[in-house]
């Protein structure tokens, strides 16, 4: 295992604990908040149920996780530090300055505004520090904003960012030192315009963050604002949208650069609202909320390959997969998300087959007709399936599927799957049959000489297992 430290357990350090952790690394984390042991705990227990959910298969082995009683402690041995205390220059310096005395291993902080050069005033290397700036939640979403001291080194820094890029994140590197940025300044702007319209009493906080979360919101999350901007223009693309629209900058619409005073009367406003938005709901409640609509979004991304969701189905192409077991095939090993499960709280039937299908593709990627196999216009098509439903599997739990080959002559594929638990529970069953078929005719015909070689050597392997439960077995033909 590698070791990571975390400085500082609040929401964003347990975030960083929980990207670690869920990574395989193991985590010392260090806060002399006597409260930091359980708000580190809650935060784990929502990147457990959340970040597994990502992925059609299973993350490594959690990471051990352990309180060290000072920053020495900490920091030793670790190969990457995140520093994740408050927004307070002079408290980082002092957490720095220790750090530095114990280890010359480049700190990653999160701040959301200092620059690097703020940041390492004092030390004896600046360049030790550099800003690593996440996202809440940091277990989910991928980015995090990467800049160097102007003394760095970039030789550590390419390593620290290479091993964000191994938890799945995505490093952006940014070009030169700049108060908050590069996102967060995106976010002050229009944060600014908010304070204006609800102070003028032109919207309600609702009915602002309704403007996002029903428009550009949803455009935002997976083109970003210029690509968006750029099919604005049209089929003439992003210099008609420029010659069309960027007058309007000119246009005195905003109030971008001018501050509004957070005096009493609009920061009750601004609490009132708010509270008569979402304060029938807990901070826990909207948390969990949060994790459940960022999972199926980023889900849904990934189903296209798209945005996040390519950055999340490159990062499961390098999990490793699973062994076989008992001398079948272990092909699926995952977690249930939230959108594979009913009103009924459990995965509904057409998710199991969802997971049986998976399983099938994986024995077709074992014998060599993967997804080359079918670029070709070759491939094996389900012609009849038994599922037998056992016991109710919920969302976060983790299951796997064990394949075995019951027949792999001539033109058909017949397979038994056995759908577990974590701890063995056997929760479904199915046998399928599957017929080779070419692309092209959609009609059945005899596999590649390659593909029936290797299925006839598995059929032949697993010739030698325990039968199926006659009772769940198809009728044969």
């Amino acid at each position: 295992m590698t070791k990571a430290a975390v400085i500082g357990g609040g929401v964003i350090g347990g975030g960083w604990a929980g990207r670690f952790l869920l990574n395989g690394w193991d985590v010392a984390v260090y806060d002399p908040d006597p409260e930091a042991e359980r708000k580190i705990t809650a935060v784990l227990d929502r990147a457990r149920l959340s970040l597994p959910m990502l992925y059609e298969r299973t993350l490594p082995t959690e990471g051990q996780l352990t309180f060290a009683t000072s920053l020495a402690e900490a920091v030793a041995g670790a190969a990457y530090i995140q520093e994740s205390v408050p927004e307070r220059l002079d408290l980082k310096r002092r957490v720095y300055a220790e750090i530095a005395a114990a280890t010359d291993t480049p700190i990653g902080s999160s701040t959301s505004g200092f620059k690097p050069s703020d940041l390492g005033e004092g030390l004896a290397e600046p360049g030790q520090v550099f800003v690593a700036h996440p996202f809440v939640p940091v277990y989910l979403l991928p980015l995090v904003e990467i800049v160097a001291h102007p003394a760095a080194d970039h030789g550590p820094l390419d390593a620290a960012a290479e091993i964000l890029r191994s938890l799945g994140m995505h490093p952006l590197r940014v070009r030169a030192e700049i108060d908050a940025h590069i996102a967060d300044r995106f976010l002050e702007a229009v944060w600014r315009e908010a304070l204006w319209l609800v102070k003028d009493g032109i919207a309600t906080t609702e009915e602002i963050d309704d403007a996002i979360r029903y428009g550009f919101g949803l455009r935002w999350a997976q083109m970003g604002l210029f690509e968006t901007y750029r099919i604005g223009g049209g089929e003439a693309g992003m210099a008609h949208f420029l010659a069309q629209f960027g007058p309007a900058l000119k246009w005195p619409w905003t109030k971008l650069m001018d501050v509004p005073d957070l005096d009493d009367a609009l920061v009750a406003a601004v609490a009132g609202q708010s509270d008569a938005q979402s304060g029938h709901r807990s901070i826990a409640e909207l948390e969990a909320l949060r994790d459940r609509n960022l999972v199926a979004i980023l889900r849904a991304l990934k189903g296209q390959g798209s945005a996040a969701g390519a950055l999340i189905a490159e990062h499961e192409s390098r999990l490793p997969a699973q062994p076989p077991a008992h001398g079948v095939l272990t092909t699926v090993d995952r977690t249930i998300p939230h959108d594979w499960t009913d009103y009924n709280g459990h995965m509904n039937e057409s998710r199991f087959g969802q997971a049986f299908s998976d399983a099938a593709d994986a024995v077709m990627a074992e014998i060599g007709a993967g997804p080359d196999y079918i670029a070709d216009g070759l491939s094996y098509f389900t012609v009849d399936i038994r599922i037998r439903f056992l016991a109710e599997a919920h969302a976060g739990a983790r299951i796997r599927v064990e394949s075995q080959v019951l027949d792999g002559s001539g033109k058909k594929l017949r397979l038994f799957h056995r759908m577990l638990t974590a701890e063995g529970t056997e929760m479904a069953t199915a046998e399928q049959l599957l017929i080779h078929v070419s692309l092209e005719t959609r009609r059945a015909c005899p596999p590649r000489a390659d593909v029936a070689e290797r299925l006839a050597a598995l059929a032949a392997e697993h010739a030698h297992l325990p039968p199926p439960d006659p009772a769940a077995r198809l009728p044969q033909r």
